[in-house]
């Protein structure tokens, strides 16, 4: 396929040691077989996905998405804008469509940029890497660059909440989306069937305010995954993956478990698949370790390992 070029959002969280770097380690080596072009907005900004409901006003908080897109009409026109985090992604697209739904509010919000000569139009589309995989290149084209299938391996996916709901993907039902299940076939892995908790919120950012309540929600989504025959979880939120995978300590030592379920994103399989070494599928930067051993000359004889 010609190479497919896309406004890019990275987020804070991709950020270079930041929570979810090694996410964008993945998709670049993704996007380097499948031949998409990111181009990042320039002087990006945060999208105030969580510190902007906690007093900063309506405003103010849509006025940071509002400039990443009028930055990106600037820097990359008619390019559509793609967003990798799915809390970048739904307060952008949560932004373009209340301005293209309140006269008063887009005038308001143009008025703010105006104090940094910008003006947003809003008209780009805003879309989750999921979204362009999918709709952009297919199942069928995806699996044509599959070199090491990774047969053997059982996998949860775990969907979230925010790639969910409101939006959604396109012609995925709310409450059993299969988008994941059909990436993981594609890739030669085993999707478990029956995940009772791939849509179950984690607690986003009560990780932090409330961390009894969020270890719970986590506790039940690796709890089913284990229950399922899971080998692993994949999901396409950066907030996902790090609550799934970072607190299970915490929680063996509250409920007397003994969790050890790595939790990777759809773009790090994908880049295993395609035959990628361990550090650029991002897989160095796991904090509960998954490595693939490779232990034949079939690509179909992998050996799961975890370390």
């Amino acid at each position: 396929m010609a190479k497919k070029s896309y406004s890019f959002y990275p987020g804070c969280s991709s950020q270079k040691a930041a929570s979810a770097s090694n996410y964008m380690v993945s998709v670049n080596s993704m996007c380097d077989t499948l031949d998409i072009e990111l181009n990042e907005i320039p002087d990006w900004n945060c999208c105030s996905a969580s510190i902007g409901y906690a007093g900063g006003g309506e405003l103010p908080r849509l006025a940071l998405s509002a400039r990443n897109m009028a930055i990106s009409e600037q820097a990359n026109p008619g390019q559509d804008i793609v967003a990798t985090c799915a809390a970048c992604w739904l307060a952008t697209k949560e932004t373009q469509e209340r301005l293209h739904d309140d006269a008063k509010l887009m005038s308001e919000t143009n008025e703010a940029l105006a104090t940094a000569g910008l003006k947003v139009e809003a008209n780009q589309n805003v879309r989750h890497m999921v979204e362009v995989l999918i709709e952009d290149f297919g199942y069928e084209e995806m699996g044509k660059h599959v070199t090491k299938p990774l047969d053997g391996i059982k996998i949860a996916g775990y969907v979230g909440c925010q790639t969910n709901r409101p939006f959604g993907i396109d012609g995925e039902s709310y409450e059993n989306p299969k988008y994941l299940d059909k990436l993981v076939e594609t890739m030669g892995a085993e999707p478990i069937e029956n995940y009772d908790k791939k849509v179950s919120c984690c607690g986003g950012a009560l990780a932090f305010s409330e961390p009894e309540k969020s270890q719970a929600l986590i506790k039940d989504i690796i709890e089913s995954a284990y229950d399922g025959g899971a080998d692993m979880i994949v999901t396409p939120c950066p907030v996902c993956q790090m609550n799934v995978e970072v607190y299970q300590n915490h929680i063996n030592q509250k409920y007397k478990t003994n969790f050890k379920m790595p939790v990777v994103y759809y773009s790090t399989l994908m880049s295993v698949a395609y035959g990628k070494s361990g550090k650029e599928a991002g897989l160095d930067g796991q904090w509960i370790k998954a490595c693939l051993l490779y232990t034949s000359p079939s690509p179909r004889d992998w050996i799961w390992h975890l370390v």
